[in-house]
């Protein structure tokens, strides 16, 4: 789990914690193999997600990182609702973005954690 202040970043598949606060799924595709009992979700963002079309783009390459990290982060500057929703619950206690990718060094809920971080979260 990654921390910057109140917002924190996990695994879906990791166990759900006293400490999460607000769990939140970043992803706007469900998991694969976990139910939403199992998730402990109290929001599931799709819309906060990359495109379908970044997400494909990208494909958790790598060598594709830091053209990615700059896309998604033009698209949640455009997404002004649904950052500023999740401003919002960060304002009001702890909030854990949840992804379900393998890679934990390369994903969305760590450009969004970033992202959220420049703009007052945590």
């Amino acid at each position: 789990m990654r921390s910057h202040n109140n917002v924190q970043i996990k695994r879906v598949y990791e166990p759900v914690s006293a400490r999460d606060g607000a769990r939140i799924l970043v992803d706007r595709v469900w998991p694969r193999g976990i139910t939403k009992a199992q998730a402990g979700l109290t929001l599931w963002m799709k819309d906060i997600a990359p495109s379908t079309r970044l997400r494909q783009w990208f494909n958790h390459d790598p060598d594709r990182w830091e053209q990615f990290q700059q896309a998604y982060a033009r698209e949640l500057d455009g997404n002004g609702e649904a950052v500023s929703q999740v401003l919002a619950l960060c304002a009001a206690g702890p909030v854990t973005l949840l992804y379900g990718a393998r890679d934990q060094e390369h994903n969305n809920a760590l450009v969004l954690q970033q992202y959220l971080h420049k703009r007052g979260a945590g």
